[in-house]
């Protein structure tokens, strides 16, 4: 098997992401995933479609992620870790549709409007 590319997107992070049939081993610039997110839940976010499909033995998985916060870096790797899984297997896609692991989600920060402290707050209205 070939390596697989995919990207992730999720606010301001991106995840690209090389697959290849391994030993399990996932690896996020350069680092051991434990070390990159010490959170255990976010790291289980990132396993999250291999643990569906229980794959999580198969393949070694390489990420660069820039970008966002931790939260929006572990989403946008988990979207490109299932789009890669998509891309190897298609009949693999509903189980990660049902579990919305293949849904790109759209929401990102607001820009600041002129003339306001913030996107939709408004400076404090005095009548005199």
């Amino acid at each position: 098997m070939e390596v697989v590319n995919a990207i992730g997107r999720r606010k301001a992070a991106v995840a690209r992401v090389y697959v290849n049939e391994g030993s399990g081993k996932i690896t996020i610039n350069k680092r051991e995933l434990g070390v990159y997110f010490p959170s255990t839940i976010l790291q289980f976010i990132v396993k999250q479609p291999l643990i569906k499909l229980n794959v999580t033995e198969q393949y070694d998985i390489r990420i660069n992620l820039n970008g966002g916060g931790f939260k929006g870096q572990s989403e946008a790797a988990r979207l490109a870790i299932a789009r890669a899984l998509v891309k190897i297997n298609p009949e693999d896609k509903p189980a990660l549709r049902a579990e919305g692991f293949v849904t790109r989600d759209p929401r990102v920060v607001e820009r600041k409007k002129p003339g306001r402290p913030k996107a939709r707050k408004r400076f404090q209205f005095s009548k005199r």
